[in-house]
């Protein structure tokens, strides 16, 4: 017997929690407010509260492990705090030492770029404004998925993290899916 499962992609909204259920029982938003999903269905990965960007939901456990392994690079676009320059970009390709589990863990290699701003639509909660100093923005690409560890990553060469967006796992990308927007699709791999 051929089980059916349904794959979804969406843009996570800032302040959602990226579950089904509420175990602190937070005021936060979750994922069952942006559509009727199945019986079943799970994240694929996680993106903390603050964060947005592209999520994607399955209904198959096999597909989930598949995309959280080190075989799916992820993209992130990260708006940081002041002016980054070269010398921290190639302190962020080659790795970083950021906390993890309470112990010192260095960040496999990836890649990251300074870009362009992305010109993303404005989040529910305002960032700050220029009088408070410039901005950037970076593009960040990893294969392993540590708590907070792109935040972490930024903050360890001097320019913490201010808007982070997931924009790309693997071939998937966020594209133009409007914030909130959920589209299923037959196949994430």
């Amino acid at each position: 017997m051929i089980k059916n499962h349904h794959h979804f992609v969406i843009h996570k909204p800032w302040g959602m929690i990226s579950q089904f259920v509420n175990p602190a029982k937070r005021k936060k938003r979750l994922l069952g407010e942006l559509f009727n999903f199945p019986k079943g269905t799970m994240a694929i990965g996680r993106l903390d509260v603050p964060s947005e960007g592209l999520l994607l939901l399955t209904t198959d456990g096999k597909v989930s492990e598949a995309i959280r392994s080190s075989k799916y690079e992820k993209e992130y676009y990260v708006q940081v705090d002041g002016i980054i320059t070269e010398n921290q970009i190639n302190q962020l390709k080659k790795g970083v030492e950021i906390g993890f589990n309470g112990k010192k863990y260095l960040t496999k290699p990836g890649k990251a770029a300074i870009i362009k701003d992305p010109n993303f639509p404005l989040r529910s909660q305002k960032i700050r404004d220029a009088r408070h100093g410039p901005t950037s923005w970076v593009s960040i690409c990893i294969r392993e998925g540590k708590f907070r560890q792109v935040r972490k990553m930024t903050a360890a060469v001097g320019f913490p993290t201010l808007r982070l967006i997931r924009v790309r796992i693997g071939k998937i990308e966020l594209g133009n899916l409007e914030v909130g927007g959920v589209l299923e699709v037959d196949s994430l791999m």
